[in-house]
C-alpha cells in the first residue's frame, strides 16, 4: 500500500498550485486544479509553472493568476521569487517531488501537501514540512498521481484535464482556417514533436495526408513557431503535393490550436504536447508512441478515461486511439531514442507502419 498522510484542511481563500514541467505536463495539471476548485468553489486558485508554459492555463476557469519563474533560474532568482511568495497562500499544492518546486510550495502555504519520494533518504525532511502527502509512483499515470493530491484533500470525482481557449468561435475558427469547418470537415496533422527521437517518417506522414485527402477532408499542418521545427517541417513536405493541405504552423497560441481542435474531425500526432491538447479537447486522437510509456505519459481523454497499458499494438481510451509498435522487444525503453540523446532516431517508430496508422484513423472516423 502506497504511503500517506491525511491533512486537516481548513476551506482556502486562496490556494497556490505549484507545476515545474514542460508544456504537457502543465497541461495534465489542469486536472488537479480542477478538482481542488470543484472541492473549494469560492477559493482563487494561482498557478506557478515555467516561463513558455503558461499558455497551457489561458482562458481557464479555474485559475485567478498564471506567474511563471525560469525552467533555469540562479539559485539567487530562486530565493527572490521564495521571498515574494512567503505566506501568501492559505494552501499550497506541490506537484512534483523535485527540491525547487517544494521550496516555492513550503514558502508560499500556511498549509502545504504534494508528492514525495518513495524514498525517505530523499523525502524525510520534506515529509516533516508537509500537512499532507502521498507517496510518488515512478511508473504511475502522471494525471492519476496528481490526482491522488486532490483524494487528500476530499476529492474524490475522476480527473478533467481542462484544455486553454482563446475564445474563438466558429466565425473565428473559419477564419484561421480559410473555410467554414461546419461545411468542410477536417483533419489536423501535427508531425512534429520537440524532440527528434518522438519523430516519425517522412513516407509515413505523406502517406497518412494522401490517404486523408482521399477521404475529402481538408487537412491542416500545424506546427510551432521556432526555427528548427519550421525547417522539420520545410524538409517533411517536399515533395508533397500542395494541393493537398494547408500549413499554418507558428501562426496560433496553444489556446487557438485548442479552439480549432474543438472543430476537427480528426487529429493525428505523435508523442507531443499538442497531441495531449486535442485527446483534451476531445477530438478524435490517433497518437503515435515510441519509447515513451503510455502507462504513465499516455494522453487523457477528454471524458472519464482509464491508464494505458505499458505496451500494445493499439489502445482505445474515449476519443484516442493509441498506437505502438510492439514488434520490438525494447518498446517502450523510456530512453531517449537509440542513441540516447533527444537528437535520435527511434527504430520503433521508424518501423511503424504507414497503413496501421491511416487504419487507425480511420476507424475514428466512422
Amino acid at each position: 500500500m502506497i504511503a500517506t498522510r491525511v491533512p486537516t484542511i481548513l476551506p482556502p481563500r486562496r490556494v497556490l498550485v505549484v507545476t515545474l514541467r514542460f508544456l504537457g505536463d502543465a497541461l495534465l495539471s489542469t486536472a488537479l486544479v480542477h478538482s481542488i476548485k470543484r472541492r473549494w468553489p469560492e477559493c482563487a486558485i494561482d498557478v506557478l509553472t515555467f516561463s513558455g508554459t503558461e499558455g497551457a492555463f489561458e482562458g481557464n476557469g479555474d485559475v485567478a493568476q498564471v506567474m511563471a519563474v525560469a525552467e533555469r533560474a540562479s539559485a539567487g532568482e530562486t530565493m527572490r521569487q521564495v521571498l515574494a511568495l512567503w505566506r501568501r497562500y492559505d494552501l499550497a499544492v506541490v506537484a512534483q517531488t523535485g527540491t525547487r518546486p517544494f521550496l516555492f510550495g513550503w514558502a508560499a502555504g500556511r498549509q502545504r501537501v504534494g508528492l514525495v519520494s518513495a524514498e525517505p533518504g530523499k523525502s524525510w525532511w520534506k515529509r516533516a514540512l508537509l500537512d499532507g502527502y502521498a507517496v510518488f509512483e515512478d511508473r504511475g499515470a502522471r494525471v492519476l498521481e496528481n490526482q491522488r493530491i486532490a483524494h487528500l484533500l476530499g476529492s474524490s470525482e475522476a480527473p478533467t484535464v481542462v484544455p486553454p481557449s482563446a475564445g474563438w468561435g466558429v466565425g473565428a475558427v473559419a477564419a484561421a482556417v480559410g473555410f467554414d469547418p461546419a461545411a468542410m470537415p477536417f483533419a489536423i496533422v501535427h508531425p512534429s514533436p520537440r524532440w527528434r527521437y518522438k519523430q516519425w517518417t517522412r513516407d509515413g506522414w505523406h502517406a497518412v495526408v494522401r490517404d486523408l485527402a482521399s477521404r475529402g477532408l481538408r487537412v491542416v499542418i500545424t506546427g510551432g513557431p521556432a526555427a528548427e521545427e519550421r525547417a522539420y517541417l520545410d524538409a517533411l513536405l517536399d515533395g508533397l503535393d500542395r494541393g493537398l493541405y494547408d500549413r499554418v504552423d507558428g501562426r496560433w497560441s496553444l489556446a487557438q490550436t485548442a479552439d480549432v481542435l474543438r472543430h476537427a474531425a480528426l487529429y493525428v500526432g505523435p508523442d507531443t504536447a499538442t497531441t495531449h491538447l486535442a485527446a483534451a479537447c476531445g477530438t478524435p486522437t490517433t497518437a503515435l508512441f515510441g519509447p515513451t510509456d503510455p502507462s504513465i505519459w499516455g494522453p487523457w481523454p477528454a471524458r472519464e478515461g482509464t491508464a494505458y497499458a505499458r505496451v500494445a499494438m493499439h489502445q482505445r481510451r474515449g476519443n484516442v486511439m493509441l498506437l505502438q509498435n510492439p514488434e520490438l522487444t525494447c518498446v517502450p525503453c523510456q530512453l531517449e531514442g537509440c542513441e540516447r540523446h533527444r537528437g535520435s532516431h527511434s527504430q520503433c517508430l521508424d518501423r511503424l507502419s504507414a497503413a496501421r496508422v491511416i487504419e487507425a484513423a480511420a476507424s475514428l472516423l466512422k
